[in-house]
């Protein structure tokens, strides 16, 4: 019976090493190792310190002149841009302003900031903005103002302006009119003034929605706004010549009763010669015209024709100037009463001013503000 003897493994490895082979174990990534591998980096390390600062200069200094030639190549010159957004503002005067500004750099260098804020400087423009498209074009997306209300400037111009008080250019023919306009624009530039305008421009929106509610913006021509606490409307159509003066406060209720006691007061005869209807002091009163002489009446709806007209006169300015207090129904036989008052005598000034005072107390009641 034989035996076997099983060598120990540390005998088979000794065996194998006095035969000169050495085993080595393998890479994780399957790949064999070489003795002869080339590092960049154990070279690198090689290279003295100072060099090594030379070459990074160098490395930097060509990387800044590449892209400079690259950046005014040909390739990156303004070719063609792309103008959108625009209704009112002139898209071809957008257009040489953004290919003046790109021209002296190109698309790539182009400052995109600058060219956006040269372009709001246009009246009409809100927003601008500006991007690229390499490698020779531009984009520009344009937010306009929006008109809102057309003033009338002192030198007799219809110009639109926007909610923020800005001046966009004259009304054209073709423009869709305004039911009326707004004069007492502030022209200058300070910020005062255009604080003011924006002031303007929140009173006129105001009026626009009342008077449209009531009904009444057919009516107006135009709305004086020198001071918002003095609103005035210039009245529309065959009363063009009359201005309605009502104050700061309800313009839409008051403008009603205004044109109410007007058309009421317009069958008498003297209802051509009607310049303006107050209601600043909260009661109509109804101002004539006949000449050089100006005469005001606090309309009462229910008067008897007891209740005639007592004249006051007195100089103002080389012209007469007449207070009236009368009442509607008696209208006609105003016209006719006291025939001597168009042309009164220094002795009667100061007794007639005190009958016109006692009347102007008298506040009408279906008139009277509430």
């Amino acid at each position: 019976m034989k035996e076997q003897v099983i060598s120990p493994r540390g005998v088979r490895r000794s065996a194998a090493q006095t035969k000169g082979f050495v085993q080595r174990p393998a890479r994780r990534d399957g790949s064999s190792a070489s003795r002869t591998n080339f590092s960049p980096r154990a070279l690198f390390a090689y290279v003295p310190k100072a060099l090594k600062v030379v070459l990074a200069v160098l490395i930097l200094i060509t990387l800044i002149v590449g892209y400079r030639v690259a950046a005014s190549a040909s390739l990156f010159q303004v070719h063609s841009i792309d103008v959108t957004g625009t209704s009112r503002t002139s898209a071809e005067e957008i257009e040489a302003m953004t290919r003046r500004a790109a021209t002296r750099t190109g698309v790539w260098r182009a400052d995109l900031n600058a060219i956006s804020n040269e372009l709001t400087h246009l009246p009409g423009v809100r927003r601008a903005v500006v991007s690229r498209v390499l490698p020779d074009g531009l984009r520009v997306r344009v937010t306009e103002r929006v008109p809102i209300a057309v003033v009338r400037t002192s030198a007799g111009h219809f110009v639109w302006v926007d909610d923020d008080g800005v001046m966009l250019g004259e009304m054209k023919p073709d423009d869709h009119m305004p039911t009326f306009f707004i004069r007492g624009w502030s022209e200058e530039g300070t910020d005062d003034a255009r604080k003011e305008n924006i002031e303007r421009i929140k009173k006129y929106q105001e009026l626009v929605r009342e008077w449209d509610a009531a009904g009444l913006s057919e009516r107006v021509s135009e709305v004086t706004l020198i001071d918002v606490r003095d609103v005035r409307a210039q009245l529309a159509g065959g009363d063009s010549q009359i201005e309605v003066r009502l104050g700061s406060q309800e313009p839409g209720k008051r403008l009603k009763i205004a044109l109410e006691a007007l058309d009421m007061y317009k069958q008498s005869a003297r209802g051509s010669a009607i310049t303006y209807v107050d209601l600043q002091t909260g009661r109509v009163v109804i101002g004539f015209s006949s000449g050089s002489k100006t005469t005001s009446d606090a309309a009462t709806p229910n008067s008897d024709t007891s209740n005639n007209a007592a004249p006051n006169t007195s100089n103002k300015t080389g012209n007469a100037t007449s207070k009236v207090e009368a009442k509607p129904n008696a209208a006609k036989k105003d016209a006719a009463t006291k025939p001597n008052s168009e042309k009164p005598g220094k002795n009667d000034a100061p007794k007639n001013a005190k009958k016109s005072d006692r009347a102007k107390d008298v506040k009408p009641a279906a008139l009277r503000l509430h």
